[in-house]
């Protein structure tokens, strides 16, 4: 599938996306793509991200491809188990999960927790960085082993945000070409 054959929702983490964020700077090169913006970036409710997830999805015209960022992965996924079977979501791009068991993990983050462990309706890619201080890559890896995604590497990115200097983020971008390749329309 060619990027611009699809609906591209990003989903920001806690605090938002700022302007030299990698997700925001995407969002404005792709003529096709949407920022999922949620009513409380700062403490949020998880039945709340999800609705505003998947009304986004709804309201899209086209084939629905997924761009989460941190705790937007774990919205999703809970999305995904709720609500996203037989949809027009085609796949996800799901950057950075956090480990609700890890002790970096901000309070305003635990509800999220007990993501869901089965399948993902769809394809889906799984991206982490070696020195995330919210997620190891073992962690990582079971995530993506548990939700049948694919598993690549980000090296040493930290988080994968503009504070650890992901701000264009072109090899991000390289990883979400390959995935659209894989996807069917």
């Amino acid at each position: 599938m060619k990027i611009s054959e699809a609906d591209i929702l990003i989903a920001p983490g806690l605090g938002n996306s700022g302007p030299d964020h990698w997700q925001r700077r995407w969002s404005s090169r792709m003529a096709n793509a949407l920022v999922i913006e949620q009513a409380d970036w700062d403490n949020p409710l998880l039945a709340d991200w999800v609705d505003r997830i998947y009304q986004e999805i709804l309201l899209a015209t086209r084939p629905v491809v997924l761009i989460g960022h941190s705790l937007s992965v774990a919205a999703i996924v809970h999305t995904a188990q709720l609500r996203l079977k037989d949809t027009k979501v085609r796949g996800a791009f799901l950057v950075s999960p956090p480990d609700f068991e890890g002790e970096s993990i901000p309070d305003e983050a635990r509800p999220f927790a007990d993501v869901p462990t089965d399948p993902l309706p769809f394809p889906s890619l799984v991206v982490c960085s070696t020195t995330d201080p919210l997620v190891s890559v073992y962690r990582a890896r079971g995530f993506a082993a548990d939700w049948g995604s694919d598993f690549m590497l980000a090296g040493n990115a930290g988080h994968i945000n503009a504070e650890s200097g992901h701000g264009p983020w072109p090899e991000g971008l390289l990883m979400f070409g390959e995935l659209m390749k894989r996807l069917k329309a």
